[in-house]
């Protein structure tokens, strides 16, 4: 399957708008990252002061064939419980959408536990959770471009609920093994440096995680698929895959993407492998304590704005961040000019 060019940011309004930010009364750089942020969403709203963000998250929901390896803390059927908490308002990412104005979409994507009796949320099962990746593909190449599908038709949904930032999320018992799988395989990273504790595993259990991945590794090897599609077939997670065709289409529209975790970097990952230009649309929120997500983001080419060791997923890095990014397009916009301000400039 063929994926469409991305939009291209335009060079000209982010160029502006570092003029700008040499005439805001300041000494040049003090702002630090926070005017190279200014500036980036000027390129991608090709405007020289950049609107105020709209943010809209959406939570993907699927599970795992591969926790019958015993590689989680925490049983299958959580995933299907938190999805219920998730429509009744309860969990982390419904306090952080509510306390940043974002809109939120919760989509079983592939959820193993009936949901059918369940409002609020959007219902799209592919199938009921992935097969296990060790002893085979999780899912069909089918499946897995339907997945995709499934994100970029998400993301075309939340771009007309006028948002001008997109956040995926996740939510899937034992995802940090199809994601450790996904990250060694396209970086050729070890397991041994990409594989973490998950939801908490112990010693042992990322002992054993680190087997599961190896073992995966060496079956898909054997035979490597010749493109992202492929890897997400053979490694991934039904929500990793919507992941990916959220990031994809957010990449197409020219809307900007907010990165997540380690989840979501595998995602980006798969994504850059099907059009490497989708990058230009990425932000890279928090680095998350799980291991390996240093790696995915430097194969991506992006840096992290924070690390307060999260690990939770579900978007939560990603919605903490947005204040900062508001925070950075104010400051660009209402900040007085050294002529405005009467203040003299250092080479005045």
């Amino acid at each position: 399957m063929q994926y469409p060019l991305t939009a291209t940011p335009d060079l000209n309004s982010e160029q502006s708008a570092r003029a700008r930010q040499l005439q805001l009364t300041k000494p040049p750089g003090a702002l630090g990252r926070l005017e190279e942020i200014a500036c980036w969403f000027a390129g991608r709203q090709q405007r020289e002061i950049p609107e105020p963000l709209e943010p809209a998250i959406t939570v993907f929901a699927g599970d795992h064939g591969v926790v019958a390896e015993g590689i989680s803390a925490f049983p299958s059927v959580v995933t299907g419980e938190m999805v219920r908490n998730f429509a009744r308002g309860g969990a982390a990412i419904n306090v952080l959408s509510r306390s940043i104005g974002a809109h939120l979409t919760v989509v079983n994507a592939g959820v193993a536990s009936p949901l059918n009796d369940v409002t609020g949320i959007v219902h799209a099962n592919i199938r009921p959770g992935t097969a296990n990746l060790l002893q085979g593909p999780a899912m069909t190449r089918h499946e897995a471009e339907r997945a995709v599908e499934l994100g970029r038709a998400r993301a075309v949904a939340d771009i007309q609920t006028g948002a001008n930032l997109l956040i995926a999320g996740e939510m899937g018992i034992g995802n940090t093994t199809p994601s450790a799988c996904l990250i060694c395989a396209l970086t050729g990273a070890a397991p041994e440096d990409v594989v973490g504790i998950g939801t908490g595993v112990d010693a042992a259990g990322r002992a054993r995680k680190v087997e599961v991945v190896r073992a995966a590794l060496k079956r898909v090897n054997a035979h490597p698929p010749a493109d992202g599609i492929g890897w997400l077939a053979e490694l991934g997670g039904i929500e990793i895959a919507a992941m990916a065709g959220y990031y994809l289409e957010a990449a197409v529209s020219g809307v900007p993407a907010l990165l997540d975790g380690f989840i979501s970097s595998a995602a980006a990952l798969v994504a850059h492998q099907l059009s490497p230009a989708v990058t230009d649309w990425l932000i890279a929120s928090h680095l998350s304590f799980e291991n390996g997500h240093r790696i995915a983001l430097e194969r991506l080419g992006l840096t992290p704005l924070i690390d307060l060791q999260m690990r939770l997923g579900e978007g939560s890095g990603a919605a903490v961040v947005v204040p900062l990014l508001q925070a950075a397009i104010s400051l660009h916009a209402e900040m007085a000019t050294f002529a405005e301000a009467g203040v003299s400039n250092k080479d005045d």
